[in-house]
């Protein structure tokens, strides 16, 4: 399938002053060459769960608007929370990549929970998976790190820092606050593509098993072929592929998905990974009805996904939000791109709440999915100029 997007009206290539970093409607999301860049919004589309979206949104077309025949911005998590898509005024060039100074923290990094804490959510999670009374087969539980900065933070920082490795999706997504807040971002960088629709054509590249990388090339591979070895992260891998190809099914004509997984590398992070190409029967079906049988994967919530649900919401004690939504755009054509929300932060004035998750199933061990989560971590870390998470208490200026 063709991977480039379409020169479609709504994509400007003529070059145009960037306005500023804190523009409360920036939204950034590119990856190998491609990018949506848009700024201004011309008109939001209401808001609802995800299982509504496909009639909003077809019904926002319907109307003679003008401006771009585009919708970008980011569903939620929870499936039965209300999600953020607008219509931009304007599309314009990729930002700049040249990355700044790493902005300078303050404080402490405050964890959420605990890894202490985080290990014992694990611990009670591998009870209910053991429990042949319980339907649980694999559940996602993500913990965050919450810091400051000296000064406001604005995502072209962060994006540009982030951007440096090209294996990863960056964006930057408004998310909606109060009347009279700061305005706030989801900033990130994704490896995980959940679906990207071109008429008739689906992919989807949905990653699960990790393994944090080594900048020892012999400890690096070792890494890399234990990951590829392991019983564990092939089991929860698989749940991920069968529910996508399950979620697919209705609308195909063929499904292709590889056999067995591969190894898909970050800079940080090892993965396993399975990429699906899929033909659908109509290629009318449009991309917001596909993402709402897909959403969320067993890559971030867990299988059976009521089941996970509701354990996620009792074993976790932040709100995720937008974390392990997603992050695209959809046209007027009915097509679009959705990137998996991970490796990310939410950015609001001086504060960032990083987030990271871990898939576990009946043979996990806590202290590897604490671990686990920490390696996931870096790369936001490394794009703030820390290499590790500080202890709790320990100061970061």
């Amino acid at each position: 399938m063709n991977d480039s997007l379409r020169d479609d009206a709504w994509q400007e290539t003529a070059p145009l002053p960037l306005p500023a970093a804190d523009d409360p409607t920036l939204f950034l999301l590119q990856h190998a060459g491609q990018h949506v860049h848009a700024r201004g919004c011309r008109a939001a589309l209401a808001s609802g769960p995800l299982v509504t979206l496909a009639g909003r949104v077809a019904a926002f077309f319907a109307q003679q608007r003008g401006g771009p025949g585009l919708l970008v911005g980011a569903i939620p998590f929870e499936p039965r929370a209300d999600d953020a898509l607008y219509q931009p005024e304007r599309v314009l060039p990729a930002l700049p990549v040249q990355p700044p100074a790493a902005p300078a923290l303050e404080g402490v990094v405050q964890a959420e929970p605990s890894a202490d804490d985080y290990a014992a959510a694990v611990d009670r999670a591998v009870q209910a998976l053991r429990d042949p009374r319980q339907d649980l087969h694999k559940v996602v539980l993500a913990r965050s790190l919450l810091a400051h900065t000296r000064h406001a933070l604005t995502p072209d920082v962060l994006l540009a820092r982030l951007g440096a490795d090209p294996s990863v999706a960056t964006y930057a997504v408004p998310l909606p606050v109060e009347l009279g807040q700061a305005p706030a971002w989801l900033v990130g960088a994704t490896p995980e593509l959940l679906l990207r629709k071109r008429g008739a054509q689906v992919l989807s590249h949905p990653l699960a098993g990790s393994a944090r990388r080594s900048a020892d090339p012999v400890q690096d591979e070792r890494a890399a072929q234990t990951l590829l070895a392991s019983g564990k992260d092939h089991d929860e891998h698989r749940h991920v592929v069968e529910a996508i190809v399950d979620g697919l099914s209705p609308y195909c004509s063929h499904i292709d998905a590889q056999a067995r997984p591969v190894l898909h590398a970050t800079a940080t992070m090892w993965h396993l990974g399975t990429r699906i190409h899929a033909t659908l029967k109509d290629p009318r079906v449009p991309a917001a009805a596909l993402l709402a049988q897909l959403h969320p994967t067993p890559a971030v919530c867990g299988t059976p996904q009521q089941a996970a649900l509701q354990r996620i919401r009792e074993l976790e004690p932040v709100p995720r939000g937008f974390y392990a939504g997603a992050v695209g755009w959809l046209d007027e054509q009915g097509d679009g791109d959705w990137y998996v929300a991970i490796r990310c932060a939410r950015l609001q004035g001086t504060q960032l709440r990083l987030y990271a998750g871990a898939g576990i199933v009946a043979g996990s061990q806590p202290q590897a999915e604490v671990a686990e989560t920490a390696a996931k971590f870096a790369a936001l870390l490394n794009a703030l100029g820390v290499s590790e998470p500080a202890p709790p208490t320990e100061p970061l200026a």
